[in-house]
């Protein structure tokens, strides 16, 4: 593979990542405090702890992602997601202020990304449950987390009649 067609393939796979922020606010779009914070069923979250969810795991994508470009095989700490949804009170925090957050740190993420070599997109850490993975998997990973996850929004959505 060439350093032009790796080079614009990262650009593709970082445009992909950004466009995660207009697919997370529209399908959360129009939605009340009370429509939010609804859980629809027993054991299943709310609209508000799977945006928190989304999150935290792509703050804590960057981080990984900037270790595994700064450092030789960083270990990769695992976190456990429920805790956060469980102790933390979730129901309190300013949804519009969450999804800002998600967009600042997608958009901070993708102006580092574009500034690495193409090569960097094949260094690795450890990951304590997965084992090695490279920065280029992380950011695949995390670009499908929000469709994942946007399946179940909607799913709530449709569930609430909105």
């Amino acid at each position: 593979m060439t350093t032009q067609s790796t080079t614009l393939s990262a650009e593709s796979k970082v445009a992909t990542y950004l466009a995660g922020i207009s697919t997370l606010r529209s399908s959360v779009a129009g939605l009340s405090a009370a429509q939010i914070n609804r859980r629809c069923a027993p054991g299943t979250w709310s609209i508000m702890e799977i945006i928190l969810h989304m999150v935290d795991c792509d703050i804590s994508a960057t981080h990984r992602m900037r270790r595994i470009a700064a450092e030789n095989s960083p270990l990769l700490a695992s976190f456990d997601e429920n805790a956060l949804i469980d102790r933390l009170d979730n129901a309190s925090m300013d949804f519009a202020e969450a999804l800002d957050l998600f967009e600042a740190n997608r958009k901070f993420t993708a102006r580092w990304l574009r500034t690495l070599p193409s090569e960097a997109f094949e260094r690795a850490g450890i990951h304590t449950q997965r084992g090695k993975m490279t920065l280029g998997e992380i950011l695949e990973n995390y670009t499908k987390h929000v469709d994942h996850h946007d399946v179940f929004v909607r799913g709530k959505r449709k569930s609430m009649g909105v």
